[in-house]
């Protein structure tokens, strides 16, 4: 599992730094989640092929999370994409994008399918054979969603010496690996559990965009492999957080540490601040593996 962050500035876009934007590369599975304004100069930078995103996640409709998404999908139809494009998000994102290819006369060649999200609960939007992915209701000053990414079961792996022991035909070998028993000849069963070793644990990401301090959403994040939680503001100016409806560093290592999370990546930095640093220690205090965002930075799991 890799996620690429192209852009973890909140706000307006800078010389240096970029608003909402990441790539999430999980079990052969890329998807775009938010998409502020450049994020296809960054997607070119750092070298993800355009023709490889069919799914796109927007978590809500303030600028700095999907004003770069109209160009994106413009330029899609100038490469001359024919691969179709999925975009989920808030009610009120296909009317907004459809506005922008008609004034422009420049409507797409390739399908394009809109998922709009209304729910306050959470749920599953997306269930293929690799790969769940649920909405993590948020708690900002429009209708927001967080998304959990979760890998679907790995088959087992075959012990191949266990196997050749029992002599059982090749045949048997994708349902043994599937999670099967196997009957011999003479009505013997061989459990899995002689014939296999445990696949890798299942991967799971959560990006929580904007959103203020809710403890609720740990139950749906539980033991979640890594966490984006937006940490806007230091704890001297919690006082902000009620008013923007953002989280604090602190707040986001308090969200992470009771959800059992392995990793915690801290971005959507106010610009006020001059550097990161300071977001690391206070998240640090309630939760010890903790990273921060950086445009360009790529964190592996």
């Amino acid at each position: 599992m890799k996620v690429t962050i192209l852009g973890c500035y909140s706000a307006t876009p800078r010389t240096l730094n970029n608003p909402t934007a990441q790539v999430l590369e999980i079990n052969n599975r890329i998807f775009l989640i938010d998409c502020g304004e450049g994020t296809q100069v960054q997607l070119r930078k750092n070298k993800i092929k355009f023709n490889r995103i069919k799914h796109v996640f927007i978590s809500h409709l303030h600028g700095d999370h999907f004003f770069g998404l109209p160009g994106l999908v413009s330029t899609f139809q100038m490469l001359g994409r024919e691969t179709e494009l999925h975009i989920y998000g808030p009610k009120g994102i296909k009317e907004a994008i459809l506005l922008y290819l008609k004034l422009g006369n420049s409507y797409t060649t390739y399908p394009l399918y809109f998922h709009e999200l209304t729910s306050k609960d959470s749920e599953v939007i997306l269930d293929d054979e690799r790969v769940t992915v649920q909405t993590i209701p948020l708690s900002h000053r429009v209708y927001t969603n967080g998304f959990l990414f979760t890998e679907k079961p790995k088959e087992r792996k075959l012990d191949i010496n266990a196997v050749l022991n029992y002599e059982i035909d090749k045949c048997y070998y994708q349902n043994i690996k599937n999670g099967k028993d196997v009957t011999l000849e003479d009505g013997t069963v061989i459990s899995n559990e002689k014939l296999t070793f445990d696949p890798p644990s299942a991967k799971s990401y959560a990006f929580c965009s904007d959103t203020k301090y809710k403890p609720d959403i740990i139950p749906l994040i539980k033991g979640v492999t890594a966490l984006y939680h937006e940490a806007t503001f230091l704890d001297k100016h919690k006082h902000l957080c009620e008013h923007t409806k953002h989280s604090t560093a602190k707040q986001a290592g308090m969200i992470a540490s009771e959800a059992e999370a392995k990793n915690l990546i801290l971005g959507h930095y106010s610009t006020r601040y001059d550097g990161q640093e300071a977001f690391k220690e206070e998240a640090a205090e309630v939760f010890p593996s903790v990273a921060l965002a950086q445009d360009g930075k790529v964190f592996e799991f």
